[in-house]
């Protein structure tokens, strides 16, 4: 039941101006991270008090630190979608245009890794184990049922192209080089 709300595809966006495209993005950030990075990890570090769960001690300067530097990278590959991609990072308006500049020369999906270690920050400031375990789960969904969904739809779009930097760049593991198409 639930896969049959999933479209087969993603959406690709409208053509937009550049400001549209990062109004949009900026809405999609603001209200999804919150939800994602703020209600959820709060709710989940109160039922670790409440069940009295094992906690570890809150670390929030190495949290701060891991959730500003995936807040970084976010927001650049963000702007790279907007800019060079015409469209946004959400799969229901997603981008026109290949991208391969910015962070994405370094790891395929640097919006997911960026979500994933920002939700790492929020675990290790609030010293949750269950917020951690959030992370993790998160990365795990995300690898078995967004990442198959959008590298079909862009192999399918952008054809060989995608295949060689499917290829030559890491799902999850960033390039000490950057990725280059004439290579």
């Amino acid at each position: 039941m639930l896969f049959s709300l999933i479209p087969k595809r993603p959406r690709v966006a409208k053509p937009a101006s550049r400001l549209r495209n990062s109004l949009k993005t900026l809405v999609q950030i603001v209200v999804l991270r919150s939800v994602a990075l703020g209600l959820i990890p709060l709710a989940i570090a109160w039922c670790e008090r409440w069940m009295s769960w094992p906690r570890f001690q809150s670390m929030p300067g190495c949290g701060s630190a891991v959730f500003i530097a995936a807040s970084l990278i976010g927001l650049v590959a963000a702007n790279v979608l907007v800019r060079d991609g015409h469209g946004t990072p959400l799969p229901l308006d997603t981008t026109r245009d290949f991208v391969v500049v910015g962070p994405y020369r370094y790891v395929r999906n640097p919006m997911a890794m960026s979500g994933i270690l920002q939700a790492v920050g929020v675990g290790l400031w609030l010293g949750s184990p269950g917020v951690i375990g959030y992370a993790v789960l998160g990365g795990a969904l995300w690898q078995c049922l967004a990442r198959p969904w959008e590298e079909a739809d862009m192999e399918q779009r952008f054809g060989e192209r995608y295949s060689r930097y499917r290829d030559g760049v890491a799902c999850w593991i960033p390039r000490l080089w950057p990725y280059s198409e004439a290579a």
